[in-house]
């Protein structure tokens, strides 16, 4: 038997090391069944971070396309998303050195190029792919010598074999999810313009044959996601028009009407193209994925309209395609990575692609517990908001009797995003060290209707810290972490969050830590790339007409009230948040005497995808805490103290 051991919060030793963390790890995209095989991608952070296509034949053997430094990747709306496709064992992708589209031949390991390279480095993007014909249906996105993202274009093309490119939709500043029907003529796609982001407003729209136009849903105030076309030319999709995102069909020739709501979102942002939350069945059935009480379900919804939850270990499911009478699609769980699983309607599931073997008994996995928690309800009207809680976790060693343990709030990324109950070494390194994690959805993340994600427009920077401030005193109050060791962290739109707390909380938390986090909302407003570049307006106040707004969120303007030490992780290619604003940050807290840290890592964008770096950030930030939160790192795992300017 193991013998148990006290040891101070923070301090205990654990297999979840950095190391762990990011050995043999992969991020699996999308997936794509054609005929027999199953396809998917893979993000290697052991290869640099690219982007890898997976073959599985029906005999179980698994390939790559091809090998390095060949990535699948694409910086449409620079998030990217929806980069590769196949169709009849042809593979379309874009590769991310050049953004080039290239083709890959059945019974072939040659890519060829497609598209000619463009004018403009990087200059002609591809994203969105779907097979139409002997060609793929594409979003393209054209960016000019001067950079501008006022004048990137972005339009529905039609790309053929020898690269011959027909434009189909060109005018609205986004477009998105192009889609064939089944008749070959008919086609649908989404739009909207600035300063709407996809899930404040999107219009379907669909074109007959005779070259005429209609919205079929969509318009001010609602917003569609992810259409599909069925065999019998019904169209079905998400919209929140009953302030969820609900599964929505027109059959052909009939009404609109409402299939699906469990009153809950099922579909999520469009951050990314080439998400899917169901899959249509030849026989009639549907099978979808929706979340309740912080994790998913996968149910089948019978053409009478009964809906069967299938019995599953995961709680995370993305990514679902039809695969003759059966579904593949991503799924993950809070003692499981995720995987490829394809599952049958009765219920039978089989790992296709499974998670990397850990060596890490579960039991040192911390199992998360969605609460809700009262906020200050003032004008948004919604009252409540919600989190994932990690309570520390480690078969070897409890805490002592007079300690609670430190607290550490993720603040997610978007801001639209939401917590998944999925396992994440990620979390388990600070949860198996004696951290309690609160993984907080504060107003305007998605999952919880319109209403809840609407709550932040015009208030983030007020709404958010709201949130995780008193996710953070919940907790304490509650007598489950120390109200005197509360840390806060996040990348990104939570980075900013994780500043804006710091400098507009001060007293709450003891320390920070902010990846590629947003100093200066101004200069976020003013230079950023296409996609955002009119966020601000809904989530602030229009730009430039709203300076004044934005400079009293900016955490940059008000660093005389910020005396909590703060760790500061920025990608030096970072096009999202360029590093001046971390450097701005840095420069304030130096000129204060304020303990920092500040590592800039060399030809990371936005979000760290080389397992050096990923390793080096998690270690750092340990580090960074161990040393202003006062306890000890373990002496076996070797880790390499961060440098803290004080």
């Amino acid at each position: 038997m193991t013998t148990t051991q006290t040891l101070p919060y923070g301090s205990w030793p654990t297999p979840i090391t950095s190391e762990l963390v990011v050995r043999a790890a992969a991020r699996l995209g999308e997936v794509v069944v054609d005929g027999d095989d199953v396809w998917w991608a893979e993000g290697r952070p052991s290869e640099g971070g690219r982007t890898a296509l997976v073959r599985r034949r029906p005999d179980g053997t698994t390939t790559d396309l091809l090998p390095p430094p060949w990535n699948a990747r694409t910086r449409v709306h620079e998030y990217g998303g929806a980069a590769w496709t196949v169709a009849g064992g042809t593979v379309w992708f874009t590769d991310y050195a050049d953004q080039r589209l290239y083709r890959v031949d059945p019974g072939s390991s040659e890519a060829v190029a497609v598209t000619p390279a463009p004018a403009v480095p990087s200059g002609v993007r591809f994203a969105d792919l779907s097979a139409d014909g002997d060609g793929v249906l594409a979003v393209r996105e054209t960016h000019t010598a001067s950079g501008s993202s006022a004048e990137v274009v972005h339009e529905v093309v039609w790309i053929a074999a020898d690269g011959d490119v027909e434009v189909l939709v060109s005018g609205p500043d986004f477009v998105s999810d192009p889609r064939r029907a089944p008749d070959g003529v008919t086609l649908s796609w989404l739009q909207w313009d600035h300063p709407n982001m996809p899930w404040d407003t999107a219009q379907l729209v669909v074109r007959a044959a005779d070259g005429t136009e209609h919205v079929l849903a969509g318009g001010p105030g609602r917003s569609v996601v992810q259409p599909v076309w069925g065999a019998d030319l019904s169209l079905w999709w998400f919209d929140d028009r009953t302030d969820v995102w609900s599964l929505h069909r027109r059959r052909p020739h009939g009404e609109v009407e409402l299939v699906l709501d469990v009153g809950r979102d099922i579909a999520g942002p469009q951050w990314v193209f080439g998400q899917s939350r169901f899959a249509l069945l030849p026989d009639g059935r549907v099978v979808v994925a929706y979340g309740r009480d912080g994790a998913d379900r996968l149910a089948v919804l019978t053409p009478d309209g009964e809906v069967r939850e299938l019995p599953s270990e995961h709680a995370v499911f993305g990514q679902v395609r039809a695969a003759g009478d059966a579904v593949v699609c991503v799924a993950g769980g809070p003692a499981s990575e995720p995987v490829v699983l394809r599952v049958a309607l009765d219920g039978a599931a089989e790992v296709l692609r499974p998670a990397r073997e850990l060596g890490v008994d579960p039991a040192w996995f911390s199992r998360p517990e969605h609460v809700t928690f009262p906020t200050d309800p003032r004008d948004s009207g919604v009252g409540e908001a919600h989190a994932l809680v990690y309570p520390p976790t480690n078969p070897q060693v409890t805490g002592p009797d007079d300690e609670r343990p430190p607290l550490l709030v993720l603040v997610h990324g978007g801001p639209t995003s939401a917590a998944r109950s999925v396992l994440d070494l990620g979390v388990q390194y600070w949860t198996s060290r004696g951290f309690t994690v609160a993984d907080v959805d504060y107003r305007g993340s998605t999952g919880y209707g319109r209403r809840f994600r609407d709550a932040l427009q015009g208030r983030w920077g007020i709404t958010d810290l709201d949130d995780v401030v008193a996710c953070a005193q919940w907790l304490a109050e509650q007598g489950r972490v120390d109200p005197a060791r509360l840390a806060i962290r996040g990348g990104s739109a939570g980075g900013y969050t994780t500043l804006a707390a710091l400098t507009f909380r001060p007293g709450v938390f003891a320390a920070g830590a902010s990846h590629y986090g947003v100093a200066d909302l101004a200069a976020l407003a003013a230079d950023t790339h296409s996609f955002e570049s009119r966020y601000l307006d809904g989530l602030i106040a229009p730009w430039p007409s709203g300076a004044d707004v934005y400079a009293a969120r900016s955490p940059i303007h008000h660093t005389d009230a910020l005396d909590t030490p703060l760790a500061v992780f920025q990608g030096d290619e970072d096009r999202v948040v360029p590093p001046e604003q971390a450097e701005m940050m840095v420069a304030a807290l130096r000129a204060k005497g304020v303990p920092h840290a500040y590592v800039l890592f060399a030809g990371e964008q936005h979000g760290f995808r080389k397992a050096e770096n990923i390793r080096a950030a998690l270690d750092g930030e340990l580090s960074f805490y161990a040393q202003v939160l006062g306890f000890e790192l373990p002496a076996e795992e070797g880790i390499e103290p961060i440098t803290v300017v004080r």
